[in-house]
């Protein structure tokens, strides 16, 4: 498998500090909703490097995590031809729960004087204060959000009702512009567990590659 892990940043624009984006999550599976994000990350904020970040101990979720080398895999086929992207597997080498925190840390040391942005979706936003040493977070880094409907689709991808409504939140962000076509990675883990000969077409919800990656190695499979 090609790798796209630990390639050099790129270099940094004469003009300008270099603008470094994070984009973590669990990645279970990363979806079309993820790949358009970064897509707009990239672009809106004129990013020289972005990288996404596969959770390695997820500290607030209370389900289990497919295996990382499987959630890791099928980032580098989400994301892997994106320029100025770097599959970032720190999160999942670290011991103990991932901290936004400490990667940001990291990432500073990493880029002396760069411009740090943490890429996330309003929902997000909406609970960062939960977030272990929020606070920290925030000094080190700018908020750059997608908002998202409010709710999302019985199929998964179709938007209902309007988008969240970011007015009451007591935090300095950026607007990141995007289509408001949600995906939920819970609605995708679903379709991919129906039995045999439902219309479980992942490609509407994933990547093609990921799809084929799920397909491949049963991922998401009810226990029978």
């Amino acid at each position: 498998m090609t790798q796209h892990i630990e390639t050099p940043p790129g270099a940094a624009r004469s003009d300008r500090p270099q603008r470094v984006g994070m984009f973590g999550g669990a990645f279970d599976p990363p979806h079309r909703a993820h790949r358009t994000l970064a897509e707009a990350a990239l672009t809106q904020l004129g990013l020289d490097v972005l990288h996404i970040l596969p959770t390695g101990q997820a500290w607030h979720k209370s389900r289990v995590l497919t295996p990382a080398e499987h959630r890791l895999s099928m980032c580098l086929l989400a994301f892997g031809d994106l320029p100025n992207t770097r599959i970032d597997t720190r999160e999942i080498r670290r011991q103990g729960p991932s901290y936004t925190a400490d990667t940001l840390q990291a990432l500073v040391a990493e880029y002396p004087g760069a411009e740090l942005f943490l890429v996330l979706g309003a929902d997000q936003l909406l609970a960062f204060k939960s977030w272990v040493r929020w606070p920290e977070v925030l000094a080190q880094a700018t908020l750059a959000v997608a908002n998202r409907a409010t709710q999302i689709g019985v199929d998964g991808v179709h938007d209902q009702g309007d988008e969240m409504d970011l007015s009451g939140i007591d935090l300095p962000f950026e607007r990141l512009d995007m289509q408001l076509k949600n995906i939920s990675a819970t609605a995708v883990r679903a379709r991919a567990g129906q039995p045999a000969g439902h219309d479980n077409a992942l490609g509407v919800l994933v990547p093609e590659a990921v799809a084929s990656y799920i397909s491949q190695h049963s991922l998401y499979q009810k226990p029978s």
